[in-house]
């Protein structure tokens, strides 16, 4: 991936230099970079790119420069870390220049704390933290990937799990120097960070994220749990684990359950705004008298309000989760309890 430039001598942001810098690699090598870049990214660029009209030479020889700088700065970075990096870009730019080179190239690649925990398996996470206090698992549960939270959190003590769940969810920012001495204590193979910037990690979507991925015993354990504890909290989580647009993710008899329980006006007003995606789900487990019916219905319904669509989504997803409660419906998550046959 392209590696992000800053603002440098020229007032051009980092999505100007990059166009710029591809505009001089030429098109065969800018081909091969748009083969690693998502696709709104290679959306990005292309416009920026055809918005440039002229580029003069010192302005073009800038842009190379600095990004011949950050790369080799990215390559220090491989073969001795942060610290190396830094020494050597010192030596060979100064201090300041090195350290605008470093911050941005970090906060590119998103350097984040505990990179050692999310390249290890799940059990070997569990082996690492699961004597620790509620507190410092959440923390660095928070860092994990969900996927690999979600296992942590299945196999720890049901008496930890709802605990563990109501600190991520409740976590607003840590201090760079807690996080380090966390670090020191799960593993010795430290990172230097170079800003002193307060991490954001953990809150409701964090927790939202992982409980999607926990089988559904746990889930049901961490939820009533924390009904109990923080019922507030509860029924925030519970609100973000399925959303209106999640209904393209349910099975055929499902949907046509729901639509037996919702009013027709609600579903009418949901419609309105929604995904094409979520309409064809809809109509297509309606006959085609009644799926024309809505259609026609919605064409003369005119302007809406978002609230008043927003409001009837919500008591659409309230009778979703009603109907899941009473075992009528299935929301596949994760775990092999859920796997449908």
């Amino acid at each position: 991936m392209v590696a992000k430039l800053g603002t440098g001598n020229y007032q051009l942001s980092g999505r100007q230099k990059a166009a710029i810098l591809l505009i001089t690699l030429g098109p065969d090598v800018s081909a091969q970079i748009f083969k690693h870049l998502r696709d709104d990214e290679i959306e990005q660029l292309t416009l920026e790119i055809a918005n440039v009209r002229k580029v003069d030479s010192a302005e073009k020889d800038a842009i190379l420069q600095e990004f011949h700088q950050i790369c080799l700065a990215q390559e220090f970075i491989s073969q001795g870390g942060i610290t190396y990096a830094k020494e050597i870009l010192e030596k060979a730019l100064g201090s300041q220049k090195a350290s605008d080179i470093l911050h941005r190239l970090t906060a590119t690649l998103q350097v984040r704390p505990f990179d050692f925990a999310r390249k290890a398996e799940p059990t070997q996470i569990l082996n690492f933290i699961q004597n620790e206090n509620p507190q410092t698992i959440a923390l660095v549960l928070s860092y994990l990937q969900p996927d690999q939270s979600s296992a942590v959190l299945s196999s720890l003590p049901q008496d930890k799990q709802a605990e563990v769940a109501r600190r991520i969810a409740l976590m607003d920012s840590t201090s760079p120097d807690v996080i380090a001495q966390v670090e020191r204590v799960l593993e010795q193979k430290l990172s230097s960070t170079v800003t002193q910037d307060y991490t954001n990690a953990g809150g409701i979507e964090a927790i939202v994220q992982i409980l999607n991925g926990v089988d559904r015993g746990t889930e049901r354990t961490i939820l009533d749990s924390l009904e109990i504890q923080d019922p507030e909290l509860a029924e925030e989580i519970k609100k973000r684990m399925f959303v209106f647009e999640d209904i393209v993710n349910l099975d055929n008899r499902s949907i046509q359950r729901i639509i037996r329980d919702i009013e027709n006006a609600d579903l009418q007003l949901a419609l309105k705004v929604a995904s094409e995606e979520v309409r064809e789900a809809i109509f297509r487990n309606m006959s085609k008298r009644m799926a024309d019916t809505f259609k026609e219905e919605m064409e003369y319904m005119g302007p809406v309000r978002l609230r008043d669509v927003e409001e009837a989504q919500t008591r659409i997803v309230a009778t979703i989760r009603r109907l899941e409660e009473a075992g009528e419906i299935i929301i596949a998550r994760g775990g092999g309890d859920d796997i449908i046959v």
